[in-house]
């Protein structure tokens, strides 16, 4: 169990089904007794009253007749991999030192999604605690880290971790996290860590030898769905949100990114997303900082977002596709798969005004009508984390290519504009402020060679099925894969990379000094748009942002403003007289105020 402080009862551990349990401890065997009393639906736990109460230690559990010991379901850390055993991490030996930072509410926020492994060249928290200076001139709000739980192998997204609890070790293990933390906070920035609740990976998972951490036969996506509802799951759920909470208090995280909360089974009346709501509210009292709760949903169902009071789950914001399928498709002009609804400007048109393009409307990707709509009483567009660029719609394109790879500066600049002035919580993917060209591909690392080959072999297949050409499809097994996902830092001060670098900052910059942006509610925002030219202004406070997805000049009829930035170099701007209006070069956009 691994609580930190002293007491044998840090190794406490529920394993309902088992007849023995045996701690292994250092070089000594412990055998544990099962745990008197404990509430209804909360049995099955096992405490060894003879084990160390202190100090570091290396240990894991045998279960019946086992020979080998497992490591433990709330391991910290997992120095050796995880088949190997887990070792004790007391988080309350860091001396903290962001006593003054008082965090920050997502509204207004703008968010940068990074992974540690190819952020940097070294692939380390302390590698990327030196990119901090960076990232807060750039004007970053906060970080969000993709999952750093403990995973087989060396290299991988962290969506395959089976412990949760743990560090990746290569990352540099918890007390580089809580270091990370503590500098991020130091430089103004939060950190929001994201946390997949909704499956394990295939190697290394073995919470289902300790209890029923799993429900068989009801599958997602990836494999058997986490117990949320059956026998068993009063313990499950709080495992999961002591976990949450432990990314909250012991390392001082300022939000959660729930992945793929949609892959949820939960016919609970009190959901676990309602939990984790009355969870952030519950740190936040204890804190005095926001907490924010941020859901990966592909539902369009706005009660996540509602406040707990009105029947929602309370939760800070979710992730919006609509808005990046919207702008990915009006400026590459790719309309495959799920952008065929959104080639159509007015979808963007419609997203801007009203959060969701599919919110009752029939969507062909489906085959049926998808989504709902958002009152905007009860809440704001802020609530919504909008991107045109992220890890999942660059990595599971099967070649991992960014869209730097095929646009060219006008485009990407277009699409940093969309972004960056919208009403909603802008978030940038790592590399995207510089036009990166390295690809960022889909890789793994698992030591059973049978796995790796089927897991790259299952990768073909999944494109083939969609016409890609297999050939385009890197193997995720082979290091090569995983070091050409690296960004390559040199070329931020090149060309057409430090250009959009610039123009990032601007905006940036821009929307910082304007919070009317993302401080008003969707009534405050209103579109015009041509569908046949192309063009698009939206309105917004005192600002008005105009974008020319077409790659030719248009006469875009806006007048009466000061021009505050223009992507392209001959934007023209007539103030009066009846030629009044803005001439936009192809792919561009330009910003204006009353």
């Amino acid at each position: 169990m691994t609580l930190h402080g002293p007491g044998s009862g840090r190794f406490d551990l529920w394993a309902p089904e088992a007849g023995t349990v045996t701690l292994v401890a250092g070089d000594r065997r412990h055998s544990m007794t099962r745990r008197a009393g404990g509430a209804a639906g909360n049995s099955g736990w096992w405490t060894a009253a003879g084990a160390p109460a202190e100090g570091e230690t290396d240990y894991g559990y045998l279960l019946d007749a086992d020979t080998t010991p497992l490591p433990d379901p709330r391991s910290r850390r997992q120095p050796h991999g995880v088949h190997e055993l887990s070792r004790t991490f007391d988080p309350s030996v860091h001396a903290w030192k962001d006593t003054q930072w008082k965090g920050r509410e997502l509204a207004g926020a703008v968010i940068y999604e990074l992974h540690l492994g190819t952020f940097t060249s070294v692939g380390t928290l302390g590698a990327a605690i030196e990119k901090l200076d960076y990232l807060s001139q750039l004007g970053i709000d906060f970080v969000e880290l993709l999952p750093v739980n403990g995973f087989d192998g060396t290299h991988n997204w962290g969506y395959d971790g089976v412990l949760w609890y743990a560090v990746h070790e290569a990352y540099g293990g918890p007390a580089a996290y809580q270091k990370f933390v503590d500098a991020a906070h130091a430089v103004g920035i939060g950190v929001i860590q994201d946390v997949v609740y909704n499956h394990l990976g295939p190697s290394g998972n073995y919470l289902p030898r300790f209890g029923p951490y799993l429900q068989s036969g009801e599958g997602n996506t990836w494999g058997d769905s986490v117990n949320l509802d059956g026998p068993g799951s009063d313990t499950v759920r709080e495992y999961i949100l002591d976990n949450a909470g432990m990314w909250l208090r012991d390392y001082h995280v300022d939000g959660l990114r729930l992945d793929a909360v949609h892959a949820f089974k939960d016919s609970r009346a009190m959901q676990l997303l309602e939990e984790f709501g009355a969870l952030a509210d519950a740190v936040s009292a204890e804190t005095g900082r926001p907490v924010s709760m941020i859901a990966e949903s592909d539902l369009n169902d706005p009660r996540l977002i509602y406040r707990r009071n009105v029947n929602g789950d309370g939760l800070a914001g979710q992730w919006s596709d609509d808005f990046h399928h919207a702008v990915h498709a009006n400026v590459s002009g790719e309309s495959d798969g799920y952008y065929e609804d959104f080639t159509a400007l007015g979808s963007l048109a419609k997203v801007l005004q009203q959060g969701f393009f599919h919110d009752g409307t029939y969507s062909s990707f489906r085959g049926r009508h998808h989504g709902r709509q958002i009152n905007p009483a009860l809440v704001g567009p802020a609530a919504l984390v909008v991107c045109n660029q992220n890890h999942d719609q660059i990595g599971n394109r099967a070649a991992g290519d960014r869209p730097s790879q095929t646009l060219g500066y006008g485009q990407l600049a277009l699409a940093a504009v969309a972004t960056l002035m919208c009403p909603f919580t802008p978030m940038l993917f790592m590399g995207e402020e510089f036009g990166a060209s390295t690809p960022w591909q889909f890789f793994t690392s698992y030591a059973d060679e049978e796995l790796g080959d089927a897991t790259a072999s299952g990768r073909i297949k999944e494109f083939e099925q969609m016409g890609w050409d297999p050939a385009t499809v890197p193997d995720p097994q082979d290091d090569r894969t995983f070091t050409r996902s690296k960004l390559n830092w040199k070329e931020a001060d090149d060309g057409d990379h430090a250009r959009l670098l610039e123009l990032y900052r601007r905006l940036i910059s821009l929307r910082r000094a304007n919070p009317e942006l993302s401080g008003a509610g969707f009534a405050d925002t209103t579109v015009e748009f041509s569908e046949q030219d192309k063009w698009l202004v939206l309105h917004r406070g005192g600002l008005s942002i105009a974008l020319n997805f077409s790659a030719v000049a248009r006469q875009v009829p806006i007048g009466g403003k000061a021009l505050l930035l223009a992507t392209g170099d001959d934007v023209c701007l007539a103030v009066s007289g009846p030629a009044a209006g803005l001439e936009l070069p192809g792919h561009s956009a330009a910003v204006l105020a009353v």
